[in-house]
């Protein structure tokens, strides 16, 4: 067997949604499976899936308070106020912010931005800078991507004599703020046909109303922030991040330019991915290690040489982030393992001085990848006796509703149910623990701390063409509710497999069924090819894509997890050094087994004693429980019947036949009964025989060894055939008639001929058919059924 990483979670289709769009779209039933997984019901929901470029946007004035929000954007205008524009230090911020300038600016206004510093004012709208900005005069603060629980601070807006247009697509709490208009979709009583827009995308609706056509030149921005907020890929967002996208694959902002020119982009190939890991996080690394600013105006600059330096300044803040992410996360997993260990906390809570508040979030990520828990990581200001912190939570665990419940202890938070941002104080941070602890106690079981991979179908190698993977790319962009899709193809046979890679650390594999093949590469999972047998059925998770060589395309598997469901044999017959076998098998799943007490010096493995069962007789192999266990037969057995009682009653998950022997009988000459014809025919001939003197002569002249002719001497002794006396035999005469197989020197040579035949000698077929067959087995999967 081999445990598959993850929980499979496959998806089962409507089939007959899936039999109509075959028949409506005239489409592989694959694609079809995938585009109802992806909730298309109609031919026409389908087209608007698979040609997102060719949809329009919705109506912004649909959105709750968009009319009165931009007749006062307009009445500002007219009367020449001063706006304010207040954003947030992340990607989206920093997107949403160039969206909300820009389109102020081309409508006309007089404008400025203004996003806080996050290590000294943090999240979301603070009483400082409202005061500053009334102050500088400014009279109308637009936020992006933040405001809607500023319930205090607008307060003091609106006491300033400041009107406060919030738009913002955060979780909206129990209080809204009395601000002047607020634009969100998920806003108590909106009815906007779209619900999950990222900030980013909530301002590009505000610059569309306000320009009155869709501003297609913000387009690669609000792509930009879209990506880089993790918010649902699809509807609404699907068309914007798909429209976005082209518009960024041609961009004529020459910061952007310049920062695909820094980090070697071919800015052509733009997707969704080159977004998310390369572009976004240096949007965020200005923000997230001092000001956010710079970022903004690399996205608006029109100056080449400002351009390439803030594109290489945000690169270089980039690479001190990842950095300082490493060495924080190393220290954030010692003191999880040493103080909060995951088998006692289903949530951990971590927090230490000095940690940077700006990265925080991406070692909480980290965490939840190491130890797959919801993980709160918090940066204490022992001058301030408060704990900032970042959330992220896994599959069933809802970080914002579990968080609200703490309202009491949190001075500030906020986010989504996957992750979360906070501010307590120091003295709280042990009360938060316990109770988001007693909170998972209640709501998460032991599965829920295996992620989960969610697949989409069940299909055959043959299903895995080119024409389905070229009409896969029309499924993208990918991201979070359109996700790349993953197949489940079982029992298939692995024609060859082997270990790639500088470190040997990946795998490359053909897969075959049913006479299709396919090649598959798996990036960290070179392991693997010692932890599957050469005839094992696999199964095998995968994504497809299309791999270009020379100008030839072929479809190709990328491996995301593997599974093995049957008892798998390795045969390791002959292997010399036993000990590096045994240390690389899991110490709670091995099973070490020996039916000679000399054996465990004899394989210098003396360190394991301790863990060795010694089965003496058949009756104590009867009472040893294999299942599930990875069985190591040291040596070979003494009988079948060891090995019968010892499978009889469970099956384990690997069994590793070494069948260690000191001293083996089959090539040494087992008499046949022609051999006994002969030799007893010499005896009565000679009527006696000084075996003593001249056995090795007769055994020489007749091509045998010395050994062959004492052990049919010996068989005849027993059988009564002859006397022995001083090493000369004589024939008895007239002996009863009696067959070799009564002899019990025969029958244990026999035994032992016939014993190491099977298990020394036998080829691996032969050897995995006899320990099945012991089984009362003839297949691996009646041994799993």
């Amino acid at each position: 067997m081999l445990i598959a990483k993850t929980r499979w979670d496959v998806k089962r289709p409507d089939e007959n949604i899936v039999k109509h769009l075959v028949e409506q779209l005239r489409i592989d039933p694959l694609i079809a499976t995938l585009l109802v997984h992806r909730g298309v019901r109609t031919a026409e929901e389908a087209n608007a899936f698979l040609y997102p470029l060719k949809q329009p946007f919705y109506d912004p004035f649909l959105l709750d308070g968009m009319e009165r929000a931009v007749a006062r954007i307009q009445r500002a205008i007219q009367d020449g106020e001063h706006i304010l524009v207040y954003g947030d230090y992340d990607a989206d911020g920093v997107s949403s912010t160039t969206v909300m300038v820009s389109a102020l600016k081309e409508a006309g206004a007089i404008v400025d931005f203004y996003i806080p510093n996050r290590f000294t004012e943090g999240y979301g709208p603070n009483e400082k800078a409202f005061r500053w900005a009334k102050d500088q005069g400014f009279s109308l603060i637009i936020t992006v991507d933040n405001g809607i629980a500023a319930v205090k601070e607008v307060a003091l807006a609106n006491e300033l004599g400041m009107d406060v247009i919030i738009t913002d697509h955060h979780e909206v709490g129990p209080t809204l703020p009395e601000a002047y208009e607020i634009i969100h979709p998920k806003k108590p009583g909106s009815t906007y046909p779209f619900r999950e827009l990222a900030g980013v995308g909530v301002a590009f609706k505000v610059a569309h109303a306000l320009l009155g056509e869709v501003p297609r030149y913000l387009l690669d921005v609000a792509a930009i922030g879209t990506i880089a907020d993790l918010v649902s890929l699809t509807g609404e967002n699907r068309v914007l991040v798909a429209q976005g996208l082209e518009q960024l694959r041609k961009t004529k902002r020459i910061g952007l330019r310049a920062l695909c020119t820094q980090c070697g982009i071919d800015a052509e190939k733009i997707d969704e991915q080159t977004v998310g890991f390369i572009i976004a996080p240096r949007m965020n690394a200005a923000g997230r290690l001092g000001e956010a600013d710079p970022a903004v105006r690399l996205l608006m600059t029109e100056d080449e040489e400002e351009a390439k330096r803030l594109a290489k300044e945000m690169d270089d803040l980039n690479r001190e982030r990842q950095q300082l992410v490493a060495e924080i996360a190393e220290e954030a997993a010692q003191i999880i393992q040493e103080q909060f260990p995951p088998s006692e906390n289903k949530v951990l809570v971590v927090a230490k001085e000095g940690w940077n508040p700006g990265v925080i979030g991406i070692v909480a990520s980290r965490l939840v990848e190491q130890f797959y828990r919801p993980t709160i990581v918090l940066s204490i200001d022992v001058e301030k006796g408060i704990a900032k912190g970042s959330a992220r939570s896994i599959h069933g665990f809802d970080m914002f509703s579990s968080l609200s419940t703490c309202r009491d202890i949190l001075l500030h938070f906020g986010g989504h149910p996957m992750a979360a941002g906070m501010t307590l104080s120091l003295e709280d941070v042990g009360e938060l623990r316990r109770r988001l602890n007693a909170l998972a106690d209640d709501m998460l079981t032991d599965d829920d701390f295996t992620p989960i991979t969610s697949i989409d179908a069940v299909c055959s190698v043959s299903d895995l063409t080119m024409a389905v993977a070229e009409q896969l790319e029309k499924f993208a962009p990918f991201g979070v509710g359109n996700a790349k899709p993953l197949f489940l193809m079982e029992n298939v046979s692995v024609e060859t497999m082997r270990r790639v890679g500088a470190d040997q650390s990946h795998l490359k594999a053909v897969f075959a069924q049913n006479g299709a093949a396919i090649d598959s590469v798996g990036f960290g999972f070179g392991y693997l090819r010692d932890e599957i047998a050469p005839d094992a059925k696999v199964s095998v998770v995968g994504e497809l894509v299309i791999n270009e060589w020379n100008h030839l395309r072929k479809p190709q598997l990328m491996i995301y997890d593997m599974a093995v469901h049957e008892c798998q044999l390795f045969d390791i017959r002959g292997m010399r050094d036993v000990r590096s076998l045994i240390a690389a098998l899991p110490p709670d799943k091995r099973m070490l087994i020996m039916f000679r007490e000399d054996t465990a010096d004899a394989l210098g493995i003396g360190a394991y004693k301790e863990e060795i069962y010694y089965a003496a007789s058949a009756e104590e192999a009867s009472r040893l429980c294999l299942d599930g266990r990875y069985v190591v037969l040291l040596d070979m057995p003494p009988s079948l019947e060891m090995i019968k009682m010892l499978l009889r009653s469970s099956l384990p998950a690997r069994i590793y036949a070494l069948f260690y022997q000191r001293e083996t009988h089959f090539f040494r000459t087992l008499p046949t009964r022609e051999h006994f014809k002969w030799f007893y025919a010499f005896l009565r001939k000679r009527g006696m025989f000084n075996l003593a003197k001249h056995g090795g002569e007769l055994a020489r002249a007749r091509g045998w060894t010395e050994e062959t002719v004492w052990f049919m001497a010996k068989v005849f002794l027993e059988l009564e055939f002859i006397t022995q006396r001083d090493g000369i035999v004589s024939l008895v005469p007239q002996p009863a008639k009696r067959d070799l197989s009564e002899s019990p020197t025969y029958r244990l040579k026999q035994a032992q001929y016939e014993l190491e035949s099977l298990f020394l000698y036998s080829t691996y077929e032969q050897l995995k058919r006899c320990l099945f067959e012991m089984k009362g087995l003839h297949t691996y999967e009646e041994a799993n059924a």
